[in-house]
């Protein structure tokens, strides 16, 4: 698997893994985005930004493996600056909430709600 930094390029492969709708082409714009592949074809991708004293991961999407390995580059940024890592998954997600704790991860609580969803937080502190 390979990890690079996303392009234009990448914005339907990133529109297609994507779990709910995004505007893929400002995402890719806005923040920093990462693509793993396999081989020429995106498998996952994951965006993240920085405010508030910590590094803020907004969307991913994309196989477990794929995810793991698109967690590297913002936890390497958070080391880097001294900041945690914070995420918030669909309470209905046992997948990506069982890779996070494997991760390092810790549940911090409860999040907000989207369309209708709950959500949980995660926190990981270099």
């Amino acid at each position: 698997m390979h990890v690079r930094d996303a392009t234009a390029d990448d914005a339907d492969a990133v529109t297609r893994l994507a779990a709910t709708d995004v505007d893929a082409d400002r995402l890719v714009r806005d923040r920093t985005v990462r693509v793993a592949c396999v081989d020429d074809e995106v498998v996952g991708f994951l965006a993240y930004d920085t405010w508030r004293g910590a590094v803020h991961v907004t969307r991913f999407g994309g196989d477990g493996d794929a995810v793991a390995e698109l967690l590297a580059a913002p936890r390497e940024f958070a080391t880097r600056e001294s900041l945690p890592v914070e995420m918030v998954v669909p309470e209905s997600d046992d997948g990506v909430a069982g890779l996070l704790t494997e991760e390092g991860f810790e549940e911090t609580g409860p999040g907000p709600v989207f369309d209708g969803e709950r959500t949980m937080r995660f926190r990981w502190a270099p």
